[in-house]
């Protein structure tokens, strides 16, 4: 397990998640709604932040590994995941979307994690509808998190606009996926009934 810059900031955006769900069980008393809300979303920004830095830290410096390349989607997941269950907690997002978001991600994993293993890991590589989705996704959790007007701004209105569009992104990138896999799935399912 190499130890360089851009792991250790993966291993930093995993490390935030304790804190960001952590920071809606103070007590009122302690941090007021509105102030939990904002140090939520910034605490969400800066782990997307960190994940834009540490790929492209990682390319600039040549500290590029095979462990790093499964840890930073891992940690993309847990913080998004983590995000959705207390958007959903909060009654700021229905749970069909969580769900279908989560399920999407745990689906595509284990889809990529076997075309890897078949050798045909190119086929189901990152799309333009996938980068889409995570767009929509990423701009919609910090509004949701922030719940409150900015600059004259609904946000949380945008939010609830953007996590739909972001679900049928997933929906849609899931299928693209799927079918992107499916003369794979198909030669398997041949080679496993001729036997």
């Amino acid at each position: 397990m190499p130890f360089n810059i851009p792991n250790t900031l993966t291993w930093a955006r995993i490390a935030l998640i304790p804190l960001f769900v952590g920071v809606f069980y103070f007590p009122d008393s302690w941090v007021s709604p509105s102030q939990k809300n904002l140090a939520a979303t910034a605490i969400f920004l800066v782990a997307a932040i960190t994940d834009w830095f540490d790929g492209y830290l990682a390319r600039a410096l040549a500290q590029t590994s095979a462990f790093g390349a499964f840890l930073d989607p891992v940690a993309d997941k847990l913080m998004v995941a983590a995000a959705l269950i207390l958007l959903v907690q909060l009654a700021r997002v229905d749970a069909i979307i969580a769900v279908v978001i989560i399920g999407r991600e745990i689906t595509i994993s284990a889809l990529r994690e076997w075309m890897a293993r078949e050798g045909a890991a190119a086929s189901v590589a990152v799309a333009y509808v996938g980068k889409l989705k995570t767009v929509a996704q990423m701009t919609a959790i910090p509004l949701l998190l922030y719940n409150a007007p900015f600059l004259r701004i609904d946000v949380r209105a945008v939010g609830n606009v953007l996590i739909y569009v972001a679900a049928a992104l997933t929906l849609w990138s899931m299928g693209y996926y799927l079918h992107r896999a499916m003369p794979q799935l198909a030669g398997r399912e041949r080679s496993s009934t001729g036997n």
